[in-house]
């Protein structure tokens, strides 16, 4: 008697279950997963980068850590999670320029570079450019930003901005909404 009771609960339990899981419920979980995106991501550890046009070193970088990621729906792009060290060279092979950040992204098919976090560029007169966010355009040869960048001149001059525009060696640069202190020499006549 006790085991009849068992096996039509079970049976009740079951067809209760099997009732709860409509249609509609299944059509859901198929549509959320084919939306999946898969994709690779190949790590190497302590990257040495050596960036060269026609033949000369122009820039060498160094990453802790560079993945690899390629995405099933393509566009692949490299990422530096904890961040990279930059050195410019001038056309002597000396270092013109430096530039460090916390996090960097690669975007292959853009050849657009985006630094993040604590970025700091330090050009060869030896201004000193701090942000955010730069975008490094590899085809325009230029660096910018949308965000505020903060400008301090080997002078004392300081100023600040948004849409910030430097071409790849930081010799000028161009931003809006600025606004800076600047120090006036002595002894200028007028």
């Amino acid at each position: 008697m006790k085991f009849r009771t068992v096996l039509y609960g079970l049976v009740l339990g079951l067809s209760l279950f099997l009732t709860s899981c409509g249609e509609d419920d299944l059509k859901k979980a198929n549509s959320v997963s084919t939306k999946k995106v898969i994709l690779s991501r190949d790590r190497t550890l302590g990257v040495d980068i050596i960036y060269s046009d026609s033949a000369r070193v122009k820039a060498r970088g160094v990453a802790p850590i560079l993945d690899k990621v390629t995405p099933s729906t393509g566009g692949t792009y490299q990422e530096m999670i904890k961040g990279v060290k930059i050195d410019f060279f001038n056309q002597n092979g000396t270092i013109d320029g430096t530039l460090t950040c916390d996090y960097a992204m690669r975007r292959d098919q853009e050849l657009k570079t985006i630094f993040k976090k604590n970025v700091l560029v330090k050009n060869n007169k030896g201004d000193t450019f701090s942000s955010e966010e730069l975008i490094w355009d590899e085809n325009k040869k230029l660096f910018y930003s949308t965000q505020r960048v903060y400008v301090k001149g080997i002078d004392g001059n300081i100023a600040e901005g948004i849409n910030f525009e430097a071409p790849q060696d930081f010799s000028t640069y161009k931003m809006d909404s600025g606004s800076g202190e600047l120090n006036m020499k002595e002894g200028i006549a007028p």
